[in-house]
């Protein structure tokens, strides 16, 4: 009869696979040779088992007499230094006119600039000029909305001239700069509203497609968060009009059986988008950690700045934020209650079966 397998076993099987975030939970692995101990997923050419110790955490690790390898950084020492110079320098960015130059970033930082950009890109998902270029798209974005005229909020923002604005006015704002300072002024959008298994809906739509989906509230205070998003558009019920759009919907609250495939009119950052683009990616009746997406999309350890952009999703349902978890399998938030997510997910997973 096989010997049963250990947790050891699997502790075993992660380190050999580098896995830095196996199935059996967190650990650490000390190499007795070495007097060291490491994260699983450590570059160092992996022990012999005989010399491997297992161990939960750090306080237990070092109890042992082990020291933290450098490579890997189990203590996260090394981290938090990064950590704390990536923020040094996106305070600089924020705090200045124009965009500084990468060489000016890592100087300040104290790192070579190679080495800045990497870390740069590792911790917040972007490069120092993506941040930049967001930073002012927010500024623009705020004039305009305070009712600023366009050239005055362009400058203000530190773009050099009105056209580099509107040459992509999508990559800046999602929209032209004329229909953010409008607040959706002469756009209409149709709505139309339904009772569904998780409470009352509304489905809102541009031109474009769907640009607002809300469920678990009732009509006013659904409609009150379109208009946040659309503050001058005109919002008209258009039960007919979006019919088959709602309808679809209020099937997949009831019973969900594949993805919800819907025009959509998203209107985002570059770095929002392809968080977005990464949820909908999500297969039907399966889950990822914020940490799982940050590495889905090449920014590891942009985990917070993943977290942001679910929350900033207008559309639920359609992009599937619901399927986004803590690490541990927590449910976290969820702009329309944890019950609700829970819900979702329970559906979800009994559509797909087992497999």
């Amino acid at each position: 009869m096989a010997p049963i397998p250990t947790l050891d076993d699997a502790r075993w099987d992660a380190l050999l696979a580098r896995d830095p975030a196996p199935s059996c939970g967190p650990f650490l692995y000390a190499v007795t040779t070495q007097g060291v101990f490491c994260r699983p997923g450590c570059p160092s050419r992996p022990p012999l088992r005989r010399n491997t110790r297992f161990y939960a955490d750090v306080p237990a690790a070092e109890a042992a007499g082990f020291r933290a390898c450098k490579r890997c950084d189990p203590r996260g020492d090394r981290a938090a230094i990064h950590a704390a110079a990536i923020r040094a320098a996106c305070d600089l960015i924020e705090a200045s006119e124009t965009i500084p130059s990468l060489a000016a970033l890592a100087d300040r930082a104290g790192y070579a600039r190679h080495h800045f950009l990497r870390l740069f890109k590792e911790i917040t998902g972007v490069t120092p000029r993506s941040y930049a270029e967001s930073v002012r798209a927010r500024r623009l974005q705020a004039a305009l909305s305070a009712g600023e005229r366009v050239a005055e909020a362009v400058a203000g923002a530190g773009y050099g001239s009105e056209s580099r604005v509107y040459e992509a006015p999508g990559q800046v704002l999602g929209m032209t700069p004329g229909a953010a300072r409008r607040g959706g002024a002469g756009e209409t959008i149709r709505t139309a509203t339904a009772m569904s298994a998780l409470g009352p809906l509304m489905v809102g739509a541009t031109e474009r497609g769907v640009c607002f989906i809300g469920f678990a509230e009732d009509e006013t205070a659904l409609e009150g968060d379109l208009r946040r998003r659309f503050p001058q558009a005109r919002v008209e019920p258009a039960p007919e009009a979006l019919a088959a759009t709602i309808r679809q919907v209020v099937e997949f609250l009831a019973e969900p059986q594949a993805a919800l495939a819907l025009p959509l009119d998203l209107r985002g950052t570059a770095f929002q988008r392809r968080v977005w683009e990464a949820l909908v990616a999500i297969p039907f009746g399966e889950t990822r950690t914020y940490g799982q997406m940050a590495e889905a999309i090449g920014a590891p350890r942009a985990v917070r700045a993943v977290a942001r952009a679910c929350a900033q999703n207008h559309v639920s349902l359609a992009v599937p934020c619901h399927r986004v978890v803590g690490k541990d399998g927590d449910l976290t938030g969820y702009r329309w209650g944890v019950p609700r997510k829970r819900a979702l997910l329970a559906k979800e997973k009994a559509a797909r079966g087992p497999g």
